[in-house]
């Protein structure tokens, strides 16, 4: 089992740019593949992007493509989300999740998520 802490949410100005971090417990995070999703007031979660259990392979929302860059640091068990150019839309409750196996973009396919870290981009 894995137990995970979302960090580094706030309040940012469109264009600006915050990293999120997901500290996982346990000794063997390089055994999960990780996404990060997002959810916000009345919409379904989604996808926001993935990274294979060694940092090989990244996957992500066409919406984030270019502004996003999902990384993980194994060695420190975290898994990182860098936003740049936020926009208003990015508004959301960010998560983190692990999967002991490949999961891609499906929720369904994650055991273990973390309570989640508001990023709130003001216009």
């Amino acid at each position: 089992q894995v137990q995970l802490v979302e960090s580094g949410g706030g309040l940012v100005q469109a264009g600006g740019s915050l990293r999120l971090s997901c500290a996982a417990s346990g000794r063997t995070f390089s055994s999960y593949f990780m996404g990060w999703f997002r959810q916000a007031p009345g919409k379904e979660r989604e996808f926001v992007a993935a990274i294979s259990w060694s940092g090989g392979s990244t996957d992500y929302a066409d919406s984030v493509k270019g502004r996003f860059t999902i990384s993980r640091d194994n060695t420190k068990n975290t898994v990182y989300l860098q936003m740049n150019s936020l926009k208003p839309e990015d508004t959301a409750v960010y998560y983190c999740a692990a999967s002991p196996r490949y999961s891609g973009s499906y929720p369904g396919g994650y055991n273990y998520w973390g309570q989640g870290t508001q990023v709130t981009v003001s216009s």
